[in-house]
């Protein structure tokens, strides 16, 4: 059984693979496929088959896609070209006859408003309409969304956003590629909507505590207008048009689009997810 992962370049998919082999499945049975190869070139010295693989080139896609009986369909990250890239995926998916496409969507996809999510509803519709049998992994946030801004956090004094009082059930790539894995290796997965979360939520204030405690120096959150927000992402270098989306994604975490308390994630690993204390200390202990 060949398992492809797509956008296995990337750092979600490089964890996708890793957990597979730690799952003990052959490495010969593992297709990575990605644009830059060369960023997983060791995982080539294990034994895993290496494909290049673009998107938005069908040819690379049906090619990487040969022999697969099970495919990972990574969300794209060049956000306003993701349906059309989604789509050229899961036609080589039916094409090739696959048995399973699993897809990394977006927490509480089919009740969320926000602007994020529409090209994930977009691509759940075509899931639907292919005839293709899939699965759906719908994933939170990433902790690393803020804990990869720590050292700017720490210079600032200060996280900043649009987030109120709302809560977001956020966790590790590792996680979400652990809770993929498992999906991956399992049978009867056909059908299955997965709500996938950390087990604690947390708001921008409890973030901005936690730093604190992990640090040892005071953190705040400064809760802003979503156009001052946006405004003030764009005065860092953050694009327009991208800064919106980051500003409406927070107002989503405020009406609670990313409460996610199913426990499917936690199911899917076998062990609690990891928490927000353990990330911040972890990435504190490195900035």
């Amino acid at each position: 059984m060949t398992i492809v992962i797509t956008g296995a370049t990337g750092q979600l998919g490089r964890h996708v693979v890793k957990a597979l082999l730690e799952r003990n499945v052959p490495a010969g049975e593992i297709v990575a496929a990605g644009r830059s190869v060369e960023k997983i070139a060791d995982l080539a010295e294990r034994g895993v088959q290496v494909r290049t693989m673009d998107y938005a080139d069908a040819a690379s896609v049906a090619e990487a896609l040969k022999g697969a009986r099970k495919v990972l369909l990574i969300s794209g990250s060049e956000v306003g070209q993701r349906v059309e890239q989604h789509r050229t995926v899961i036609e080589a998916a039916k094409a090739e006859g696959v048995e399973l496409v699993a897809y990394t969507s977006i927490a509480n996809a089919d009740t969320t408003g926000m602007k994020l999510a529409a090209e994930h509803q977009a691509t759940e519709a075509i899931l639907q309409e292919s005839g293709v049998p899939f699965v759906l992994l719908r994933n939170g946030w990433y902790l690393e969304n803020y804990t990869d801004q720590l050292p700017g956090t720490l210079a600032q004094g200060a996280i900043a956003g649009s987030a109120g009082e709302g809560r977001v059930s956020a966790a590790s790539r590792a996680d979400y590629a652990h809770a993929a894995a498992a999906v991956l290796v399992a049978g009867n997965q056909a059908g299955r909507i997965y709500e996938l979360g950390g087990d604690e939520p947390f708001t921008m204030a409890d973030l901005a505590a936690e730093i604190s405690a992990a640090a040892g120096t005071h953190v705040s959150y400064q809760d802003l207008p979503p156009q001052e927000y946006a405004g003030m992402l764009t005065g860092f270098g953050v694009p327009e048009a991208f800064a919106e989306i980051l500003a409406d994604s927070d107002l989503g975490i405020a009406r609670g689009d990313l409460l996610v308390s199913s426990g499917d994630l936690r199911k899917l690993i076998g062990r609690p997810a990891t928490s927000l204390a353990e990330a911040v200390r972890s990435a504190a202990a490195t900035a």
